[in-house]
C-alpha cells in the first residue's frame, strides 16, 4: 500500500537508535562508570532486538511474506541479511570501546582480571569464594556424539569446555557448563591491594577452578569459550477453549523458554573442532545463526557494575523533589478538587502517585478505585496500596495486560495475588492490549459522586520513574475524570462503547483525532497562515502518520520532532528537509513521554499520550491521550520541548543516511535538555522553607522537630551565631506582613532596659533587631513569598 513512499526501515533505524547508546559509551565525556552502563543497556537491547524483531523477519524468511511494518526497500532475506552486517560491525566497535574503557580503568587503578593474573594470595581468596558461593550452583555436563546436546537456555551463558591431557592432546572431552548468572554476581570484588581495585568476571573464577570441578577425570589441561543462545521470544497461545487466558499464558511462557534458536554467539577464539561440533549436534547453520563475539558474553550485566568507582566516575545525582502544590502531609484529593497537577518523572517524586493510591485506600469516602496494570516494580508499592485498598473495603478493579512482553509471569503472578485478596482482576480486552497508563478513583462527596484520575505517559513502575522521563496528569476535572471513569466501564463490559469528548482512545479514533490536527495545519499554511506542530514520541514508524507528516511538510507546516528511537521518515527531499526538523535524545535518563502539540491557529492543542505512532499502538491497543488544559501545565510541557529541541550535546539529528551527527554543535554555549529541564521544574517547584532558630528557645526546637517530621527541605539560620543583616529583616518583615515592632522579644530584658516605652520608626525597629537579634521572636519561618512566627507550630501550615 505505502510501497512508492520513501521510509526508513523499523530495523535498520531501530539498529541505529542501539549505535546512539553505543555511543554514549564511547564518548570520552560520559563518566567511566556510565559507559560501563551503557556497555550493558546496549547488549541488553540487542538481546531484546534479537529475540523479537530479527526471529520475526526470520519467519518472513520462512513463510516468504511480508508484513505491515516492514517498510523500506528491501525483502525479507535482504532485511535479514543486512541486520546481520549492522549488527557484526556494532560488535566490532563494542569490542574496541571496551578495551578503552579497560585501559581507562586501568589509568585510575581499578584492574579486570581473568583466572592467569591472579597472584597467589587472590588465588587463595577465589578459591574460598569459589568453593562457598559458586560451586553449590554449577552442574557441569559432559558432552557426546551419541548423547542428545543439551536444551541451552535463552540469555543464559554457558563455558564450553575443552578437556585434555598433556601427555596425549588426542585424548579428550567435551563438557559445557551454565554460568549462573543469578544466583550469584556477574562480578567479584577482589581484596584492595594499596589504591589497586581488582574484579574478576564469574566466568573467570570458574575457569581458575577447574581443577576442582573435574577431579573425577583423569585431565589435566583445559580451555573455555563461552557462547550464548538467543531464542525467539513470540509466544504461541492455543486455542483451547477448555483453558483460562491464564493457563494459557502460562503455557505460552514455557514455550517460550524452549523457542526457535535466533542467534548463537561463540568466542570467536573457539577452536573449529569444537564449534563444528556444538553447531551439528544444535543442527544449527553456522551462516544463519551463529555469530562470532569475543571472551565475554551477556555484557548487559554491567548495568549492574560494582559501584567502585569514585564520585567524578558516575552522573551527578539529580535527587527528585517534591511538587510544590504537594508538600508533605497534604491531603492529594483536597488539592485536586481545586487544581489539576503534572508530575514529570525522574525530576519529581514518584512517591506523590503512591500517595495519592495511599491516601484513595483509607478514604472512608472513596468507594471505587481503578487502574491499569503494564510493568510495575518486582516489590510494587503500588499493588501494596491496591491491596490495602480492597482490605479496606474498596470496590478496587485492576486491568493487569497479561501480554506485557517479558513481564509476563510477574503479572501473572499480581493477578492471582489481587484476586486472592479480592481485587476484581480484568486480565486485558480481548484481542487487544491494553497499554493506557490510567488510574481513577470515585469519591462520595455533598453533592454527589466525584471522579479522580491520574493520566500518564508511562509505567506504574517506582523503579523506572527514576530513570525514564515521562509525565503523569493528576487530575479531578470532570471533563477528564469522568470519561475515565467510562474507560473502566468500557474495561468491564467490552460491549459498551462511549463517545469521548477529551480523551483520546486508541484503536477507536486516535488515529482520525491526530489526523484531523495535521489537516488543520495544512489548511493554515495553503491559507498563508503560521502553521507548525512539535511531536515528541518514542516511536515514528506508522506509514499513515509518516504519510500525512509528508503532506504536511510539502505543504508548508513547520514539523518540530523529537523521536528517541525507531524513526521512518526520509527528510531529505528539499521540500520536506526545509520544514522538517528532527532530532534524537540519547542520554541518562530516557526519554520516554509523548508530548503532541498543534498551534491551531494560535489556539495551542496540546496532548500527553502513551502512544508512540506505530501501526500496533494506534490500531491494536488501548491507547489513551490527554488533553491538557491548563496553562500552567502547558507552560511546563512546552518549555521541555524548547530546551530539547535547542540540546547540543545529547540530541542527534535524525537523517536518511543515519549518520546519528550531534545537533548544532556550539562553541559559545551548551545546551543539555535534561540536566536544563531538571533545573528548570527544580526553579518552579523546589521550594527550601527557612527557619530563623534559637537552638537554646523551646519554642524554637518545637518548630524546627514540626517541619522535620512533616518532611520539609530546610535551611536552618541560627542567627544567634550568623547574626541578621538589614535584608533579612525587611524580607522577614514584607513576607509577614507584620510591622517590625510586632518581631520584637518585649519579654527580654534588654528590652526592658533600654527601649520599653520608646517610640521609633520601622526603620529604627529594625536596626534595633540586627544590633539585639536575641530581641528577634522565634521561630520565624520563611516559605517562598510567605513568612510566618511559627509559635505554636501548627501556625506554618499558614503559609504551605
Amino acid at each position: 500500500m505505502y510501497s512508492n513512499e520513501n521510509f526508513i526501515n523499523r530495523e535498520i533505524s531501530w539498529l541505529s537508535f542501539n549505535e546512539r547508546v553505543l555511543q554514549e559509551a564511547k564518548d570520552p565525556n560520559t563518566p567511566l562508570f556510565e559507559r560501563i552502563r551503557f556497555i550493558g543497556i546496549f547488549s541488553n537491547n540487542l538481546d531484546e532486538f534479537f529475540r523479537v524483531r530479527v526471529a520475526t523477519v526470520r519467519r518472513m524468511v520462512d513463510i516468504g511474506k511480508d508484513e505491515e511494518n516492514l517498510l523500506g526497500n528491501f525483502t525479507p532475506r535482504e532485511l535479514h541479511d543486512k541486520i546481520q552486517s549492522i549488527v557484526y560491525e556494532q560488535q566490532e566497535k563494542v569490542q574496541q570501546i571496551f578495551k578503552d574503557i579497560l585501559a581507562e580503568l586501568n589509568e585510575n587503578d581499578i584492574f579486570i582480571v581473568n583466572e592467569k593474573d591472579l597472584s597467589r594470595e587472590q588465588g587463595i581468596f577465589v578459591k574460598k569464594y569459589f568453593y562457598e558461593k559458586v560451586l553449590p550452583n554449577l552442574v557441569p555436563i559432559m558432552l557426546s556424539k551419541k548423547n542428545k546436546f543439551p536444551y541451552l537456555r535463552d540469555r543464559s551463558v554457558y563455558l564450553a569446555v575443552k578437556l585434555m591431557k598433556k601427555s596425549d592432546p588426542s585424548d579428550f572431552a567435551y563438557s559445557l557448563i551454565r554460568i549462573p548468572g543469578r544466583s550469584v554476581s556477574r562480578f567479584f570484588v577482589l581484596p584492595k591491594e594499596g589504591k589497586k581495585t581488582y574484579v574478576m568476571l564469574l566466568d573467570d573464577v570458574i575457569r581458575y577452578c577447574f581443577d576442582d570441578l573435574f577431579f573425577y577425570f583423569d585431565y589435566d589441561m583445559y580451555e573455555a569459550y563461552t557462547i550464548k543462545m538467543t531464542r525467539d521470544a513470540e509466544l504461541d497461545i492455543d486455542d483451547d477453549i477448555s483453558k483460562s487466558f491464564i493457563e494459557k499464558m502460562s503455557n505460552s511462557l514455557k514455550k517460550r523458554k524452549k523457542g526457535k534458536p535466533v542467534r548463537l554467539i561463540y568466542d570467536r577464539e573457539i577452536p573449529k573442532d569444537m564449534l563444528d561440533f556444538i553447531l551439528k549436534k544444535m543442527k544449527l547453520d553456522d551462516k544463519e545463526n551463529a555469530v562470532p563475539g569475543g571472551r565475554y558474553h551477556n555484557r548487559k550485566d554491567f548495568m549492574s557494575f560494582p559501584e567502585i568507582g569514585k564520585k567524578r566516575h558516575y552522573y551527578t545525582k539529580l535527587p527528585p523533589f517534591t511538587h510544590k502544590d504537594l508538600p508533605p502531609h497534604t491531603s492529594i484529593l483536597r488539592v485536586l478538587r481545586r487544581k489539576d497537577v503534572m508530575l514529570h518523572y525522574p525530576y519529581q517524586t514518584f512517591n506523590h502517585f503512591i500517595d495519592f493510591l495511599r491516601e484513595a485506600a483509607i478514604d472512608p469516602q472513596v468507594k471505587e478505585i481503578g487502574i491499569t496494570i503494564y510493568r510495575v516494580a518486582p516489590a510494587s508499592r503500588v499493588v501494596n496500596a491496591l491491596l490495602n485498598a480492597v482490605r479496606n473495603g474498596k470496590n478496587v478493579t485492576v486491568v493487569i495486560e497479561l501480554q506485557a512482553r517479558f513481564d509476563e509471569e510477574a503479572n501473572i503472578m499480581w493477578s492471582n495475588k489481587l484476586q486472592e485478596e479480592g481485587a476484581n482482576v480484568i486480565n486485558g480486552v480481548p484481542g487487544m492490549k491494553v497499554h493506557s497508563k490510567l488510574a481513577w478513583v470515585k469519591r462520595d462527596e455533598e453533592d454527589g459522586y466525584r471522579n479522580y484520575a491520574y493520566i500518564g505517559t508511562g509505567n506504574f513502575h517506582e523503579g523506572t520513574a527514576k530513570v525514564y522521563a515521562d509525565d503523569g496528569l493528576l487530575t479531578a476535572d470532570p471533563r477528564l475524570a469522568d470519561e475515565v471513569e467510562k474507560l473502566f466501564g468500557f474495561f468491564k463490559q467490552n460491549y459498551q462503547h462511549y463517545n469521548y469528548k477529551h480523551l483520546v482512545v486508541s484503536p477507536f479514533f486516535m488515529r482520525d483525532v491526530f489526523t484531523e490536527n495535521i489537516e488543520r495545519e495544512i489548511e493554515l499554511a495553503k491559507a498563508g497562515k503560521n502553521a507548525w506542530m512539535v511531536l515528541k514520541m518514542n516511536s515514528l514508524i506508522d506509514p499513515g502518520m509518516m504519510v500525512k507528516l509528508y503532506k504536511a511538510a510539502k505543504a508548508g507546516v513547520k514539523i518540530d520532532l523529537i523521536v528517541r528511537g525507531i524513526f521512518g521518515l526520509q527528510i531529505d527531499r528539499k521540500k520536506l528537509s526545509e520544514n522538517i526538523n528532527a532530532i534524537s535524545i540519547v542520554d541518562k535518563y530516557l526519554e520516554h513521554s509523548r508530548i503532541f502539540l498543534f498551534g491551531n491557529d494560535g489556539d495551542e492543542k496540546m496532548y500527553i499520550s502513551s502512544a508512540d505512532w506505530m501501526p500496533r499502538n494506534l490500531n491494536r491497543r488501548i491507547e489513551v491521550a490527554c488533553p491538557v488544559y491548563d496553562e500552567n501545565i502547558r507552560e511546563e510541557l512546552k518549555e521541555m520541548l524548547k530546551i530539547q529541541l535547542r540540546d547540543n550535546t545529547k540530541a542527534r539529528i535524525l537523517d536518511p543516511e543515519l549518520q546519528n551527527r550531534y545537533n548544532k554543535p556550539s562553541l559559545e554555549e551548551t545546551y543539555r535538555a535534561q540536566e536544563d529541564y531538571y533545573n528548570y521544574i527544580k526553579k518552579r517547584h523546589h521550594t527550601v522553607m527557612k527557619i530563623y532558630h534559637n537552638p537554646r528557645c523551646t519554642k524554637s526546637r518545637a518548630g524546627l522537630q514540626y517541619l522535620e517530621e512533616r518532611g520539609f527541605d530546610l535551611e536552618i539560620i541560627k542567627y544567634l551565631n550568623t547574626g541578621l543583616s538589614e535584608a533579612d529583616l525587611r524580607e522577614i518583615v514584607e513576607k509577614s506582613g507584620k510591622k517590625p515592632f510586632e518581631l520584637v522579644r518585649t519579654q527580654e530584658a534588654d528590652y526592658k532596659e533600654k527601649y520599653k516605652g520608646k517610640e521609633l520608626s520601622d526603620d529604627e525597629w529594625i536596626k534595633v533587631l540586627v544590633e539585639n537579634p536575641k530581641l528577634l521572636q522565634r521561630p520565624i519561618v520563611v516559605n517562598g513569598n510567605r513568612a510566618v512566627l511559627a509559635n505554636p507550630p501548627e501556625v506554618v501550615e499558614e503559609i504551605i
